[in-house]
């Protein structure tokens, strides 16, 4: 057990780096976005790179996990996202160009999706080692990792560090930190060498609902990630500051979801704390966009943050209860889920546009709907409980 333990916390600790590494990333949007001179629209095409190479690589990440193991894996793409935001960094800030900016998401969409199938595996095997439901808290990690990134965001874009030195310091060390981490991970299991069952598992009725589910949860904790920062600056006319700290506040309440929320799926089992989860993030972005004060406002992302917490995670550790085949499936339900960063950032962009950034979220609002209708495929596989054990 205290082998497993350290492995425990290596894999909290890779969750948090790569939360971090992404949180700094938003944190610069809007300095992206006035240094290559774009609208919201044209800044949701270039987030398109992103997403376009995360759909390229979440469904081949389950079958190098099965070939090359889940540390080997964080390691490329943990590299390849490093090498990615660097390159972006450089493309908006010095070259002032697109297309080096475009490059470099692109090569962080594929590291970073990469990373997180891996990552969410090699989660998904402690928890049902430790035999009790562990995955939010995990996840915590990365929106603790968000908030650390979004908070070191808030004072060096208020003291105006360049771009560049932001991301090219915090990047490397935090590159640095999860090469270190990943030597405790657990060694690769046989079901990580079985041949790939990637095909199979796309065509399981419950692992797609599970995608469907985490698809709508993912818009609603994407969206707050791409435009939250921007809807604040835009709808309230908040100082840049401002609007990195709502979204630092919306991280906040994400966390206290994640740390908390498995004792209330161990109480109340994932379908009506997800119903729950649903009801919450659609009340709390209402709130946000009529709120009118700051006050009505925080409390909105509040509720919004708390809503959005468990979805994602609860859907990886569904994903995973059998651990035959479970790589496949979570990079199954990741794509499905990632399939929402692919068309969410230009379509709600183009929306942005006409109604206002603040305005257009109101559509992520209604995609709860879809969320609370296929909650219940994430109840345990026939035969196991949610932390993954033998009933």
């Amino acid at each position: 057990m205290p082998a497993l333990t350290t492995t425990r916390n290596a894999v909290a600790v890779v969750f948090a780096l790569n939360g971090f590494m992404f949180a700094t990333l938003v944190s610069r949007l809007p300095d992206v976005r006035s240094d290559l001179a774009l609208d919201n629209g044209a800044l949701g095409l270039l987030l398109l790179s992103a997403s376009a190479a995360s759909l390229i690589a979440l469904p081949s990440s389950g079958w190098l996990i099965q070939r090359l193991g889940a540390a080997n894996v964080v390691r490329l793409a943990a590299s390849l996202a490093a090498v990615g935001l660097i390159l972006a960094a450089v493309g908006a800030t010095v070259v002032d160009a697109v297309l080096p900016t475009a490059v470099g998401l692109f090569v962080y969409g594929l590291g970073f999706s990469g990373w997180d199938v891996a990552m969410n595996v090699e989660a998904a095997e402690v928890e049902r080692r430790f035999a009790r439901t562990m995955m939010p808290r995990f996840h915590a990690a990365w929106s603790l990792g968000s908030f650390a990134g979004a908070g070191l965001g808030i004072p060096l874009t208020a003291w105006d560090v360049p771009m560049v030195a932001h991301v090219l310091v915090l990047v490397v060390g935090g590159w640095l930190a999860t090469m270190t981490m990943v030597r405790t991970f657990l060694p690769p299991t046989p079901e990580e060498h079985t041949p790939t069952r990637v095909l199979a598992a796309w065509a399981e009725p419950r692992t797609l609902a599970i995608g469907v589910m985490v698809l709508a949860f993912a818009v609603v904790e994407g969206t707050a990630n791409d435009w939250l920062t921007l809807a604040l600056i835009d709808g309230y006319e908040a100082p840049h500051w401002a609007g990195v700290a709502g979204f630092a506040l919306f991280v906040a309440a994400m966390t206290a979801g994640r740390l908390f929320g498995p004792v209330a799926l161990d109480a109340f089992g994932r379908a009506p704390v997800l119903w729950a989860s649903s009801a919450a993030s659609a009340a709390g972005v209402v709130m946000v966009v009529f709120g009118g004060h700051w006050l009505p406002v925080a409390v909105g992302i509040l509720v919004w943050g708390v809503g959005a917490s468990l979805g994602f995670p609860v859907g990886m550790s569904a994903a995973a209860d059998d651990p035959i085949g479970a790589a496949a499936r979570v990079s199954v339900v990741s794509t499905i889920g990632y399939g929402a960063f692919l068309a969410g950032p230009p379509l709600l962009g183009m929306l942005g546009d006409r109604v206002g950034t603040l305005e257009m979220l109101l559509v992520v609002a209604a995609l709860m709907v879809p969320a609370a209708l296929t909650v219940f495929a994430a109840r345990p596989a026939p035969g196991r409980t949610q932390g993954g054990v033998a009933s």
